[in-house]
């Protein structure tokens, strides 16, 4: 049976997730998916690095104490990153570490240093998507690998998937979107009488929120989505400039009460929508839905996508946008499909 051996760049809350659910569940995903996945490498800013081509003990890397890191484990306190994504023994390298929404760095080296060395790439990151999605997706067809992505717009609710895969034969002329669950929180908040300050400060303690909120409250983040959407199921070929951009800052409490007396509620939609020239324009902006709309009615975290068929309509794909293990399987889901792609290939 195939076994994939794994190499985790960052260990935070989703790649660490990914190995306690390798740890604790391996037998049984190898009995349900049909192949074995083993972790030869981790890196961290924190702990340092840690290569073992005959896999890492997963109990030993989950449960380090504090101020421990690999270096008292064979190991190394630097992280190593690109001596390590390069040379490991890794298939597959995935990648879950912080981007700097500008350039996408550095995962976006991340990503490339695994593909010029032939290894497959499964990412939770939009900075390398967004910004250098068609660049790395020819670096990985021609070194022979694969670039997924399913975790970097709704988690682990596989939009990108499932449009590319059940909507075929259908013309897909856009799609509107709740893509942050921040955003929506708050402005759920905002409708049961908190102002702006307020809301922001429940998702913070609610871990909704980060300590600087602008990614979500300013419409970042959902830009980001958007652009990826865009050109991934649209064909768009846009930048991020294209992709006009309004947070919910300038939303209200007399606007949420405004709307709500006229039977409406407010919402960040990301959308873009192709014209007849085969043109795409994408926008992020907040919007007053009357109560009957298909995304009127989604609340708190929860993200949500309608996508724009010619011959079924309106079809909406709801799930959770955030969370650790959410997005955890997003990065499994993509390994799954990379192995289905590697059995279709052979084949054929």
């Amino acid at each position: 049976m195939t076994t994939y051996d794994l190499a985790l760049i960052g260990f935070g809350g989703v790649n660490r997730t990914l190995a306690e659910i390798i740890h604790s569940r391996g037998d049984e995903l190898r009995t349900g998916l049909g192949f074995g996945l083993r972790i030869v490498a981790i890196t961290d800013l924190r702990l340092g690095s840690l290569v073992k081509p005959e896999g890492i003990d997963l109990h030993m890397a989950l449960n380090l104490g504090q101020g421990e890191s690999f270096a008292a484990h064979g190991g190394s306190e630097d992280t190593n990153n690109e001596a390590v994504i390069r040379n490991c023994t890794a298939n597959i390298i995935c990648e879950a570490t912080f981007t700097n929404p500008e350039d996408g760095e550095p995962a976006v080296s991340h990503v490339r240093w695994a593909l010029e060395s032939g290894k497959s790439v499964c990412t939770t990151n939009k900075g390398p998507v967004a910004l250098r999605g068609p660049e790395l997706a020819e670096l990985a067809e021609a070194n022979g690998a694969r670039f997924e992505f399913e975790g970097a717009v709704m988690s682990g609710t596989p939009v990108i998937r499932l449009a590319k895969q059940m909507f075929t034969g259908l013309s897909l002329d856009g799609f509107e979107g709740i893509l942050n669950g921040t955003s929506n929180y708050v402005l759920g908040r905002m409708e049961a009488g908190l102002d702006l300050d307020a809301a922001i400060g429940e998702a913070q303690q609610l871990g909704y929120a980060e300590a600087n909120p602008s990614a979500d409250i300013e419409g970042f983040d959902v830009q980001l989505k958007v652009l990826i959407l865009a050109n991934e199921l649209l064909g768009a070929g846009i930048t991020l400039q294209d992709v006009a951009r309004e947070g919910i800052s300038s939303v209200t409490p007399e606007d949420i009460a405004q709307a709500s007396s006229e039977g409406r509620r407010w919402k960040l939609i990301g959308s873009a929508r192709k014209n007849p020239d085969g043109t795409v324009e994408a926008s992020v902006k907040p919007m007053a839905l009357p109560l009957d709309h298909g995304l009127a009615g989604i609340s708190g975290a929860t993200n949500a996508v309608s996508f724009s068929t010619d011959l079924l309509g309106p079809v909406t794909v709801s799930g959770p946008g955030a969370g650790r293990v959410e997005t955890a399987y997003a990065l499994l889901s993509d390994i799954i499909a990379m192995h289905a792609a590697k059995k279709v290939a052979t084949h054929v």
